[in-house]
């Protein structure tokens, strides 16, 4: 049984034997959520004060291209200039193989398949776009893949890397050190730590950035938690557990992605089957909205119209639209499937998502939920890169493009 797998097993045992975790590290914040009713898409909680608002963006951000939406730069055909002239791919992990596969969108063939180190977990594209980094999670170590050529180099020594983000400065690189709990800054292009902050919760995962780059949200799978960071000072200014939904168990949140309008973070319950709905500003929780089993992975479409979740456990995508908060379409792969992580094509016309216990990569088409092409990789495929996508710069994990 290898590392990170050893901790799920050893949090779901302390979760089953006490309840919670993590009591002696968790802020007030922690252990004062508000109740939030399980299948209500909107709660008005008592306000609490929250963390001041800035007034300006974090320095050295790009000034953003909207004021009212924060993936304006994700429009079909808004290409950065340094990702002109390399070709589309898929660049898929294959975690039980210790490989990577690169296939061809429009063929739905895979060209390559290479080795990299001890299971691969996601594939990020660099905050410059001109470089992808494999985080060989217990391999302990970056592979970088030139996207040019679609050619690995030489791996860089890198502790824990189970997921990889960029802060929206470009100045640090943050690794997800999961099993050592913490966040870890590093410089972007050598990868040197540049800082270490302590995680006061188990699991750290996924995250994103507030609209104005000066805090994050990160995602404490194994307590049931969430972090809130802020970005310069680089600290953990307060700690949320989610609530646990009658008949459900602790909750496991996964990904994390900020609405159009900056003002609500979505995070995905693999355990609760939906995504929290949480303040951008205030850092409480609003309601809860069901989408499926094992909600997992978070998308934006291109229209900025639609969040798609992944429903890992049902093997079904669901839609939500941001505007009503409700979810608009579920679709369930035919013969059954495990969708995990992935991203949408640079037209916005396909989902491509790993099917993390069936071997598979899965294209799907967005306007209709029907699977264009169920294409054969390695065991364990997870955090899929499709590359390049529209925007300027990227944020990390499997793509997240501002």
């Amino acid at each position: 049984m290898n590392r990170r797998y050893q901790l799920v097993s050893a949090a779901l045992l302390l979760a089953l034997a006490s309840g919670c975790s993590g009591g002696n590290a968790t802020s007030k914040s922690a252990t004062s959520s508000p109740t939030v009713r399980p299948d209500t898409p909107s709660v008005s909680p008592q306000r609490v004060p929250g963390p001041a608002r800035p007034s300006a963006r974090l320095p050295g951000m790009p000034p953003p291209l909207s004021s009212t939406d924060v993936w304006a730069a994700d429009r079909p055909g808004r290409f950065a200039p340094a990702v002109r002239g390399i070709p589309e791919r898929i660049y898929v992990p294959n975690s039980k193989s210790d490989t990577v596969s690169e296939i061809d969108p429009r063929t739905f063939k895979v060209l390559r398949t290479f080795r990299v180190g001890h299971e691969p977990q996601h594939v990020v594209p660099s905050y410059d776009l001109r470089t992808l980094w494999v985080n060989n999670d217990l391999g302990n170590s970056l592979t970088p893949i030139d996207p040019r050529t679609g050619l690995p180099g030489r791996a860089v020594v890198v502790q824990d890397p189970y997921n990889l983000y960029f802060t929206p400065d470009g100045k640090h690189a943050v690794v997800m050190a999961s099993a050592d709990r913490q966040l870890v800054f590093r410089d972007p292009h050598t990868m040197a730590v540049q800082k270490v902050v302590p995680a006061p919760c188990a699991g750290v995962n996924h995250a994103d950035f507030a609209a104005d780059g000066r805090s994050f949200v990160v995602s404490c799978e194994f307590s049931g938690q969430l972090l809130l960071v802020d970005t310069a000072r680089e600290r953990v200014l307060r700690v949320l557990r989610l609530p646990t939904r009658p008949g459900k168990m602790r909750p496991m949140p996964q990904d994390v992605k900020l609405s159009p309008d900056g003002k609500v973070y979505y995070v995905a319950d693999m355990m609760s089957d939906g995504v929290w709905l949480l303040g951008a500003r205030d850092f409480i929780l609003q309601g809860f909205i069901p989408t499926g089993k094992g909600a997992h992975g978070l998308y934006v479409t291109r229209d900025s119209r639609r969040l798609i979740v992944t429903n890992r456990d049902e093997g079904s995508i669901s839609l939500l639209d941001f505007a009503s908060r409700r979810v608009v379409a579920t679709w369930r792969i035919p013969g059954g499937g495990s969708p995990d992580m992935g991203g949408v094509s640079p037209d916005g016309a396909v989902l491509w998502v790993s099917g993390r216990y069936n071997g598979v990569v899965y294209a799907i088409r967005l306007s209709t939920g029907k699977l264009l092409a169920r294409i054969k990789v390695g065991s364990g495929p997870h955090g899929l890169a499709v590359f390049p996508q529209p925007g300027r710069y990227s944020l990390g994990h499997t793509g997240v493009f501002r």
